[in-house]
């Protein structure tokens, strides 16, 4: 089975805790803090691995995490930093934010990387927290969660020359007769379910061939194989046409087909095309040939006459395949997309929303500082307070008409408002 979807979960190690700790040593009776940071956590990165050549690995497993960091330590040890989580995927893997759809990379040459968790900053220990004023200070931070999200990956195969046309129109038999593939070969529409790949070699250059499914009329929108099908086509460079000598309508065949790639992608309809008219082992193809052949170079593309199945006509084709690819551009190089771009939303920013039991408060920053607070010390509850004065949350929710005693939600902490 060919899997060139999957849909993951992913998620950064959390930082390590902060520690409270104070020197205890031998003639130093008033220690002053002593105690460290907590570690990094590990990100999450997507390797691109020549190995792979499918999703399939991500049927069986579909959550990842990284390895968190570990606990600050006394005399203001830091905690060790959690390891990055790597993940392998097959070149040409496109790496999608499955609830917004963003695009966060592009994944096509061996050994690139991109992350796409990282993990969270290890808390500060007491000692971070010593002032001139505060020579004692019983407060830390816990560690920062780890981001997480869920992702969508989508695998385009990546190929020189990708064999297009009607199911049945011979694309299978042409793919396992040029090169050593062995794909699924039957005189029935739609014997080719997934995508083959196979390997030509002209005069010591190696041009990749991609067996697709045949298309039908509304492709573009899902019907048949739809999409399943056409995103492979956008990483070829240069496409083979093949026509159905023995179908009902070649030249109607041919016109749908470049319909369908159009509407899919407009950038399909300028790459370059030899349209090949297939079965000419057959007398009825034989017969339409000078009409067929008219037409094409009518429509300003080159047109060959094969059969596939007794091997005739099939060096002029692919000559002719190898000469266009030499002249034709490099596919450009990929440039990873950036992932983890700076929120849009202000860390500062907040919302407040009435509930039937109380209020709650979201937003990035006061949810995140709210999961760094020990709640068990007093300084740190007080350390919270100020930061709900500097955002002005304090302020906000007694205009919303917050009063003692009422619940406030924070993330996942509920707390009692009080004077």
């Amino acid at each position: 089975m060919f899997f060139d979807e999957a849909r993951i979960y992913v998620k950064g190690g959390d930082g390590g805790a902060g520690l409270v700790a104070f020197r205890r040593e031998k003639y130093v009776p008033h220690g002053g803090p002593a105690g460290g940071d907590g570690g990094q956590g590990g990100d999450v990165v997507l390797v691109v691995s020549p190995r792979l050549n499918t999703l399939s690995t991500f049927q069986k497993r579909r959550h990842f995490a990284a390895e968190s960091g570990g606990s600050g330590g006394s005399s203001n040890k830091t905690g060790k930093s959690g390891e990055a989580l790597l993940i392998d995927v097959p070149p040409g893997t496109v790496v999608r934010d499955a609830e917004t759809d963003v695009v966060l990379a592009d994944l096509t040459v061996e050994g690139q990387r991109a992350v796409v968790a990282r993990g969270g900053r290890g808390g500060r220990g007491n000692s971070r927290f010593k002032s001139s004023t505060n020579q004692a200070p019983r407060i830390a931070e816990k560690g920062e969660p780890g981001e997480e999200r869920s992702l969508a990956l989508e695998l385009k195969l990546i190929a020189d020359v990708g064999i297009v046309g009607v199911p049945n129109a011979g694309k299978s038999t042409f793919l396992s007769v040029v090169s050593a593939a062995r794909p699924k070969i039957a005189p029935y529409p739609f014997t080719t379910l997934q995508p083959n790949l196979g390997v030509v070699i002209l005069d010591d250059r190696e041009i990749v061939l991609a067996d697709l499914p045949g298309l039908v009329e509304g492709a573009h929108e899902g019907v048949g194989l739809g999409h399943a099908f056409l995103r492979h086509v956008q990483r070829t460079r240069l496409l083979i046409h093949l026509l159905d000598g023995a179908g009902q309508d070649p030249l109607g065949d041919f016109v749908q087909i470049n319909s369908e790639l159009a509407l899919f992608d407009p950038d399909l309809a300028d790459r370059p095309q030899l349209v090949v008219l297939n079965k000419m082992d057959l007398p009825l193809a034989q017969e339409r040939w000078p009409a067929v052949q008219e037409a094409i170079q009518g429509h300003g593309y080159e047109v060959f006459a094969i059969s596939a199945v007794a091997q005739q006509g099939l060096t002029p084709v692919l000559g002719r395949a190898a000469a266009l690819l030499a002249e034709l551009p490099d596919a450009p190089s990929p440039v990873e997309v950036p992932v983890f771009q700076p929120d849009e939303t202000d860390d500062q920013s907040f919302e407040i929303t009435r509930e039937l039991d109380g209020w709650r408060v979201a937003g990035r920053g006061i949810e995140r500082a709210a999961t760094m607070t020990y709640w068990e010390y007093d300084e740190a509850v007080m350390r919270f307070q100020r930061i709900l004065e500097a955002l002005g949350i304090r302020e906000a929710l007694e205009d919303a008409g917050v009063a003692v005693g009422d619940t406030v939600y924070i993330g996942k902490f509920e707390l009692e408002w009080a004077e």
